[in-house]
């Protein structure tokens, strides 16, 4: 299980999508204070559900199939998450009553997809290995 490199992306995916976001601002206001994931509701939803998604993942390694298809969920809902962010930034672009800076956090969603998909790639090569030596018996 853990010496699967797919496992590190998913953990990794994880950490990106589960912890980071606690500690990285989405982008700061006006008046200075950070804006964080937590205070709009549809966010925590859609990150909480990547990161379900993402130990959902780690935890069925025996079936590599299923992993790989719970991965593709994960890369979509984090593409919509990207979309949020995309839209977002642009109809609060620049200087705004409301918002001052975008923060670095918009772009964990690019880290997760690129992280997700290494993780498929992993899974299919696996998944590939398997039905090569089945073949030979």
């Amino acid at each position: 299980m853990i010496q699967r490199i797919q496992t590190i992306y998913l953990f990794i995916a994880f950490v990106v999508t589960g912890i980071l976001p606690f500690f990285i601002p989405l982008w700061t206001m006006k008046d200075g204070s950070d804006y964080y994931f937590m205070q709009d509701q549809f966010y925590v939803i859609i990150l909480g559900l990547s990161t379900t998604l993402s130990v959902l993942s780690i935890v069925s390694y025996k079936k590599r199939q299923n992993q790989f298809v719970i991965g593709r969920l994960n890369i979509i809902l984090n593409l919509i998450l990207l979309g949020l962010f995309v839209y977002r930034s642009l109809n609060l672009s620049g200087e705004t009553q409301v918002v001052s800076e975008k923060g670095i956090g918009m772009f964990l969603p690019i880290l997760t997809i690129v992280l997700l998909v290494l993780a498929n790639k992993a899974i299919k090569k696996d998944e590939d290995l398997v039905k090569s030596v089945d073949r030979l018996r």
